[in-house]
């Protein structure tokens, strides 16, 4: 069984920084890639970041470019997005997730993922 557990949302004035954790539970966490999503009310749920298996390539969607960084730490079944020079827009509640299969090399789109966290909310004030 496999669960993911986000943590480290919150309130943050804009240009502030937060780290978002994901913790994953099950076997085999290093053998598949790793996602950040987002859902802003009354939007739908968007790409933000993800991390391949290995760690050794990322992707980004274009709005956070420059801002965020995704990684992850095999040993600890836990994958990272730091967010920086965070903006109001960038309010939303944030998910991760898993791929559904292993060894992935880029997997941007929800269909994609397979396991999904609970989310964790991050307010960008103004």
């Amino acid at each position: 069984q496999v669960q993911l557990v986000e943590s480290g949302g919150g309130l943050v004035q804009a240009g502030g920084s937060l780290r978002l954790s994901c913790a994953a539970s099950g076997r085999s966490f290093g053998s598949y890639a790793m996602g950040w999503f987002r859902q802003a009310p009354g939007k739908e749920r968007e790409f933000v970041a993800a991390i391949t298996w290995s760690g050794r390539g990322t992707s980004l969607a274009d709005s956070v470019k420059g801002r965020f960084t995704i990684s992850r730490d095999n040993a600890k079944s836990t994958v990272y997005l730091q967010m920086n020079s965070l903006k109001p827009e960038d309010t939303a509640v944030y998910y991760c997730a898993r791929s559904a299969s292993p060894y992935t090399v880029e997997a941007v789109t929800e269909q994609e993922y397979e396991h999904w966290g609970q989310g964790t909310q991050v307010t960008v004030s103004s």
